[in-house]
């Protein structure tokens, strides 16, 4: 800019001058012929007369172009300063959006990064000696919320709210808003609100008020049984429920208040499992009657729309998406972990591995399969074993830790970040903490 400037003014000065020379010149030029045609006439005082009276106009009008000419430039270099300042803030403008759009691109890189270019150890989770809570009755359901200072537990119909401070859990509250069994929990991570289902075929959202205390905010009625399994969006303005009754809900959230927008009937029995893919448009789910659906919603309507049916030689009760083109599925009652991928040519999903597993025979439903995209780590429960398996950016899965409890009767959920594994057995009657330690 400041080499515009000193061009511009450069180019000004040299007008200046010239214009001043032009005048000069012309009023030299006409003092000359006045003096010839004086002489010629013999009329020298009449003509001086008039030189004196034409040096006056010449002066003024000297003056006068002087002030017109200063008037421009000074117009001129304002509109100048203006342009250089206006092309100057959009380089800075243009430079400053260049930065922010290399910056997201920066961190869409680092989040679309293949999981096993992080570096990750060997690791264990050990049980933390002294702090489990021993619990008689049967506990179906835990969730952790997103920063580890909650947990909650569903002991028959009541629902304990635990502090969980310095690793040690310190009971706060007890709710009792269902009339039977709580068989599923899940935290919202953006506010102060969890979700429950129960054998009572309710779902109640939970509301943390003023005082800290949870309270009963919206009790949603729809299902004819029992609810057995729950998940939410990223922008937590949908819930989807899975039933005893065969069917799969879908629940938005409008003006604050949840209401059932659509029903999924193509299971002929009891939903044991759902999840949520990364960009959340599909759905699968597995249930008694040996199907795992994909569900997918509609970019013209938001309707979701059931795109395939997997016959499965088991039926399973955990399913779990690992990213947008694979998920895992566990067979009831066998020591294999079944690999599903979806096909580039037709998009549809294909069985491509069996990973061993520890486990099989009994088994109950009501212990989610996670993923843990953070540690890679993929949360297996297996009859009465706990199967933590590693996957590989190479497609891989590799078994780190099995932890055996003793007892097929183990619910239980592993925190978002890892960190923590909680857990209720019945062979051992207590709410045990396990945590992440690297080897």
């Amino acid at each position: 800019m400041q080499n515009h400037l000193d061009s511009s003014f450069n180019r000004i000065n040299t007008f200046i001058d010239q214009t001043f020379n032009d005048i000069d010149q012309l009023f030299n030029q006409t003092q000359q012929q006045q003096q010839r045609d004086s002489q010629q006439n013999n009329r020298l005082p009449q003509l001086s007369q008039l030189d004196i009276q034409n040096q006056q106009f010449n002066n003024q009008l000297i003056h006068q172009v002087t002030s017109l000419i200063k008037i421009s430039i000074n117009n001129q270099v304002k509109n100048k300063e203006e342009c250089l300042n206006q092309q100057y803030k959009d380089k800075l403008l243009q430079s400053q959006n260049l930065q922010i759009q290399q910056l997201k691109q920066t961190q869409q890189s680092i989040i679309n990064q293949p999981s096993s270019q992080l570096v990750l150890k060997p690791f264990t989770y050990q049980l933390i000696q002294n702090n489990s809570i021993k619990q008689d009755q049967l506990c179906y359901a835990i969730a952790i919320n997103k920063d580890c200072s909650i947990v909650i537990a569903g002991c028959y119909n009541e629902i304990k709210v635990f502090e969980f401070k310095q690793e040690v859990l310190k009971q706060t509250q007890l709710l009792n808003e269902h009339q039977n069994t709580v068989n599923t929990l899940k935290f919202m991570n953006k506010s102060n609100h969890f979700i429950s289902g129960s054998d009572d075929n309710s779902i109640i959202i939970w509301l943390m008020n003023q005082n800290n205390q949870w309270i009963n905010q919206q009790k949603l009625n729809g299902h004819n049984n029992q609810i057995l399994c729950l998940i939410l969006n990223n922008n937590e303005d949908l819930i989807i429920s899975g039933s005893q009754d065969k069917t799969i809900k879908f629940w938005m959230k409008q003006n604050q208040q949840w209401l059932c927008q659509q029903t999924i009937t193509d299971h002929t029995s009891s939903v044991y499992g759902l999840s949520l893919n990364q960009q959340q448009n599909k759905v699968i789910s597995c249930g008694y009657d040996g199907q795992i659906l994909i569900i997918e919603k509609s970019q013209q309507d938001s309707k979701w729309i059931v795109i395939q049916k997997i016959k499965v030689e088991t039926h399973g009760k955990r399913i779990c998406f690992i990213n947008d083109n694979v998920f895992t599925f566990q067979p009831f009652g066998i020591e294999q972990m079944h690999v599903y991928e979806m096909n580039n040519t037709n998009k549809q999903y294909l069985k491509t591995k069996d990973i061993l597993v520890k486990g099989g025979g009994s088994d109950v439903c009501l212990f989610p399969q996670q993923y843990i995209k953070s540690k890679c780590l993929v949360v297996n429960k297996n009859g009465m074993y706990v199967n933590l398996i590693r996957t590989k950016e190479n497609g891989e899965f590799k078994t780190e830790q099995s932890i055996e409890f003793g007892n097929y009767n183990l619910f239980g959920c592993m925190s978002d970040d890892g960190q923590y594994l909680i857990t209720w057995d019945l062979s051992s009657k207590e709410i045990q903490i396990r945590k992440y330690n690297e080897i």
